[in-house]
């Protein structure tokens, strides 16, 4: 992965069930912050996402993108994205592994390189926000499920 930031939450879920919320990228509007829009694109022959548009809500102007999808379920999920006006480089990953409480410790990692000017101290804080934020939906999410 290129140089970008990560995180890691305990929450208390089973690998399986936090998978399900993340694989499940139609979702995303309805908890992840600033996704405002997601279209599956393709899925894989066992029903995943393959490929997905998005558009997020950014800090400067609307972003869009296409994201190509690697699985290992329940491990982790990861992203790449496709050329864009918008976006040089996007990279990510969830990843799913026991904590010694009995819950799932969750490392979120991603790397973006926008297709326009931005200092890098600001890039830095934004991947850092996402990541954050990110991370406190999805726990949000899987309990409202749960």
């Amino acid at each position: 992965m290129a140089e970008g930031t990560f995180s890691t939450l305990e929450i208390d879920a089973t690998p399986e069930d936090l998978y399900a919320v993340v694989s499940d990228v139609a979702t995303y509007p309805e908890w992840a912050s600033g996704v405002k829009e997601v279209e599956v694109l393709s899925t894989d022959s066992e029903g995943r996402v393959d490929r997905a548009r998005f558009v997020l809500e950014g800090f400067v102007k609307e972003i869009e993108y296409t994201l190509q999808y690697t699985h290992d379920a329940p491990d982790s999920i990861s992203w790449e994205a496709e050329d864009s006006p918008d976006v040089k480089m996007l990279e990510g990953s969830y990843k799913f592994g026991p904590a010694e409480n009995g819950a799932t410790e969750v490392v979120y990692t991603l790397a973006v390189d926008p297709n326009f000017t931005i200092p890098g101290f600001i890039k830095r804080q934004a991947e850092k926000q996402i990541v954050t934020t990110a991370l406190r939906g999805l726990r949000k999410r899987v309990a409202a499920q749960g």
